[in-house]
């Protein structure tokens, strides 16, 4: 049990109760407001949030516990918090935001629990990770900026109260950068677009924009096109930790289903459980050591970026794809061991299966991840 979950008989109610809701707001489609209110109400949503300002001041280790904790309960909540906590945290060390910015943000998360996370992603532009300019457009104003744009994939949409939005500007020269727009701002329309796979209550919806006005002290780090960078190596190592813990969080939860699956299945012809048979145990082994890996790899990387050395942005984006690969893996297993009951609806294993195929689509990819390792290794000290 995470530090920031504790006491035990406070968290054990409150991952309890996240978790009964799941299984309902993934057949609706629902966001899953009542399980944040919980986690503001527990000051989880603000555990990133710099102490000085009244917030938790955790670094990435017991973030990463606490969104693998309640990615276990239900995925789609934790994607919300890991988004959450690690743009506290990068806010709160992000000298190109002003300091007045910085601090209002982190003290309405504090009392409010204001939930924050970026628009990046486009309709053509796709992931900006890939190269490209933005098509949403910043026009200079009076007394700021106004854009407009299509955004997609903007989780936990339907709870933000801010929203960093990437948009170049329509300067000869153009630049990037992020312009923070606060939820209810007119011009802003929410396009409930999301109807996935898994993750269904993620709340990943289109945002559109239309002349929407931001004062000149919400554009953040505006640098040219290329130069601009989104991110620096600690950032990708928040990104990385927290991305693969909300999918370690659905393989254990597959991994105690399938648990208490084999340990009460008794087979007419095995005259036993399930679980006494050595080829299972096996199984539940291999299951049970890509967590052990995923724990520790996460424990390892965390205490390097809270001790102030961060791996590489390449090594995190290996590490992410690492931990990615091992979940899916180890929810394939416990489908495996589990035949047809694996995958009836009427279990939640089905529901974990669907939620962890979405691992491989959060930036940086696999294939981008092994590419740029790859590169790293192979041209490694050559002259060109």
């Amino acid at each position: 049990m995470s530090a920031a979950l504790r006491p035990a008989e406070t968290a054990a109610p409150l991952i309890a109760a996240i978790a009964a809701a799941a299984g309902r707001h993934d057949r609706d489609g629902s966001f899953p407001f009542d399980s944040l209110a919980l986690l503001r109400d527990a000051g989880v949503l603000a555990l990133t949030v710099p102490a000085a300002l009244g917030g938790g001041g955790a670094g990435l280790r017991l973030a990463a516990d606490a969104v693998r904790e309640v990615g276990a309960a239900c995925p789609a909540t934790a994607l919300v918090l890991a988004m959450q906590l690690g743009k506290q945290a990068g806010l709160a060390r992000n000298q190109a935001w002003p300091a007045a910015l910085r601090e209002k943000v982190g003290r309405l998360a504090v009392t409010e629990g204001a939930l924050i996370n970026a628009a990046r992603v486009e309709p053509e532009l796709g992931s900006p990770t890939r190269g490209g300019l933005p098509a949403t457009i910043a026009r200079r104003t009076a007394t700021g900026w106004r854009i407009s744009g299509h955004k997609r994939y903007v989780t936990g949409v339907p709870a933000l109260h801010f929203i960093e939005v990437l948009a170049r500007t329509d300067e000869a020269s153009p630049r990037l950068g992020m312009f923070l727009v606060t939820a209810g701002t007119p011009g802003l329309e929410i396009r409930e677009t999301w109807d996935h796979l898994g993750l269904r209550a993620s709340g990943s919806h289109d945002l559109v924009l239309t002349d929407v006005e931001v004062p000149a002290a919400n554009a953040i780090g505006l640098a040219p096109a290329a130069t601009w960078r989104g991110s620096d190596a600690v950032q990708a190592a928040w990104n990385a930790l927290l991305v693969g813990a909300v999918y370690t969080g659905v393989a254990q939860a597959a991994r105690d289903w399938v648990r208490g699956f084999l340990r009460a299945r008794r087979p007419t012809g095995l005259g036993a459980t399930l679980a006494t048979a050595p080829t299972v145990q096996q199984a539940v082994g291999a299951i049970e050591a890509r967590l052990i890996g995923n724990r520790r790899i996460t424990a390892s990387l965390a205490a390097d970026t809270d001790a102030g050395t961060p791996p590489s942005a390449t090594e995190s984006g290996a590490v992410k794809a690492v931990l990615s690969a091992n979940a899916l893996a180890a929810v394939q297993a416990a489908v495996a061991l589990a035949g047809n009951h694996g995958l009836d609806r009427k279990n939640p294993l089905e529901r974990h299966w669907r939620d962890v195929q979405c691992a491989g689509v959060h930036v940086p990819t696999e294939d981008a991840a092994f590419g740029a390792a790859g590169r790293d290794a192979l041209l490694a000290g050559d002259s060109e």
